[in-house]
């Protein structure tokens, strides 16, 4: 079933939605809103050409990496080891955003549109969206963004959103960078939001959207 939402704060549950994980239809991107739906594992994906509601989904089945399961190959750490790349958080959310949407922006079903970047941008402004950024030197002793990727943070939980890449790994860095840092600071997991055989290649895999919400819910 899918639910019509109005200019009330509310999601239905997520139970009850379709099989693809299309819970509801409409509301908006306000920062407290988007709040509540990642409070229960719910995010916005729609095609900005062809819908103008936001389109919010909740799959019962979540695909994770745990920070201390994240995989590394070894041609990822002979790259690693080769300190050609440095990572950072929150140097230059703009741009990450951005590139993300560029490198889809062309297909059909692109949606990280204007609006979808305004939300995300605020909620950086107030410190719930996080973007991770890999830099390369180059020649002249600048820095080039080459890679990174951005999500929510809220409590122990990273709900991943985005990433792209301008040279081989670029992404995988970033993400390798996050999983780390999550692991050494008590985080508790990464929501992929669909699975790709880059993240499943990386540690990801399924669990119950029940168990899902007490981990980042922190209950035992």
């Amino acid at each position: 079933m899918i639910f019509q939402l109005d200019d009330e704060l509310w999601f239905p549950d997520p139970h009850n939605g379709e099989p693809d994980g299309l819970i509801a239809i409409g509301g908006d991107l306000s920062v407290d809103r988007l709040l509540l739906a990642y409070y229960y594992g719910i995010f916005p994906w729609y095609s900005f050409r062809y819908n103008h509601e936001p389109h919010w989904y909740c799959p019962l089945q979540r695909f994770v990496i745990f920070p201390n399961e994240i995989h590394v190959s070894h041609s990822m750490r002979t790259l690693l080891n080769k300190q050609r790349f440095r990572c950072s958080f929150n140097e230059d959310f703009e741009q990450v955003i951005r590139n993300c949407s560029q490198q889809r922006y062309e297909e059909e079903g692109a949606w990280l549109g204007e609006e979808m970047i305004a939300a995300y941008t605020e909620l950086h402004r107030q410190r719930l969206a996080t973007s991770v950024e890999v830099w390369e030197q180059q020649t002249d002793g600048s820095e080039r963004l080459v890679g990174g990727l951005y999500g929510v943070s809220i409590g122990r939980a990273f709900f991943g959103e985005s990433m792209f890449s301008l040279v081989p790994s670029g992404s995988k860095v970033a993400l390798i960078h996050l999983a780390r840092f999550m692991a050494d600071h008590g985080g508790v997991l990464i929501d992929c939001q669909l699975e790709t055989p880059h993240l499943r290649s990386m540690g990801g895999r399924y669990i119950p959207y029940d168990e899902y919400l007490k981990l980042i819910h922190c209950e035992e």
